[in-house]
């Protein structure tokens, strides 16, 4: 993700510095014009927006506050730290604080859309900060997405981006489930899956993954440890806002489903392969 990222804002024209754990990735970015970097503190010294885009807390933390190598203590005041991950929104919140400290201003924005609308400039940004942050962020954004919303203060992406990827993720068990259920019932699925589709019932969402699933396209855009992890996020987010520990069971219930899913060997593949749990 965050490499076609930094491909639309080399193609709109901006100057980039970037750093990736891989350096093939690094290198492959320097050959498009890129500033290769060797740290993320090296990445983000003197620049006025930073963007950040990795798989979990543990590595936007990395990121950040890495006491040699971090980003944030490279910014200068009134720099802008734009962090893309999906991730909890308690580490969210800790680092809105250390920005704040630093007098680096902070939005989280996470977005929805994967790969594909990664590279075509088609991601959805929500967007947390304040007000007038976002909106000078807007004109960098608009090289990546159609659109942004801006849903609150700091932390308000992070936790609607967990609305979004919970809703996805049971959507995603559901289809699967039903659609094993429909071929073992004698049914044409193709058929089914037709007349489904014509149908209110059956969101675009929805409807996209069970195409993927009938293709039987497992392509990585996003992989089944990675909304395993992001449900993770929603239930301990839920469970902290709400002060109950099974404040979203159906988000339990498809984490479990992808939980199976990545026992089998299946981590790495696109969501849709839960489908063969009901194969």
């Amino acid at each position: 993700m965050g490499s076609r990222m930094a491909v639309r804002l080399l193609s709109a024209g901006h100057s980039l510095s970037v750093w990736n754990r891989s350096a093939a990735a690094v290198q492959t970015l320097a050959a498009q014009g890129a500033q290769a970097q060797a740290t993320p503190a090296d990445a983000a010294r003197g620049e006025d927006i930073v963007f950040s885009m990795v798989f979990d807390d543990a590595a936007s933390r990395e990121v950040w506050l890495h006491p040699q190598h971090g980003a944030l203590a490279a910014m200068r005041p009134g720099a802008i730290a734009v962090e893309c991950s999906t991730l909890s929104p308690a580490w969210i919140d800790e680092l809105a604080a250390r920005a704040a400290e630093r007098g680096v201003r902070f939005v989280d924005a996470p977005v929805a859309g994967s790969r594909p609308q990664a590279q075509a400039g088609q991601l959805i940004f929500m967007a947390g900060g304040a007000a007038a942050d976002v909106d000078a962020l807007r004109p960098t954004l608009a090289a990546l997405g159609g659109a942004v919303h801006h849903v609150g203060a700091a932390g308000a992406g992070a936790r609607l981006k967990l609305v979004v990827n919970a809703l996805f993720g049971i959507q995603v068990t559901a289809v699967a489930e039903l659609l094993g259920f429909a071929r073992s019932s004698g049914l044409d699925v193709d058929a089914s899956l037709a007349a489904l589709r014509s149908m209110p019932v059956m969101s675009p969402a929805a409807a996209g993954a069970a195409g993927l699933m009938l293709a039987g396209n497992d392509t990585p855009q996003a992989p089944i440890d990675l909304i395993h992890k992001d449900l993770g996020y929603a239930m301990d987010a839920a469970a902290a806002a709400s002060g109950n520990a099974a404040a979203l069971p159906l988000t339990a219930q498809a984490q479990q489903v992808f939980a199976a899913a990545a026992a089998r060997g299946w981590g790495a593949e696109n969501l849709v392969a839960v489908r063969k749990l009901y194969a």
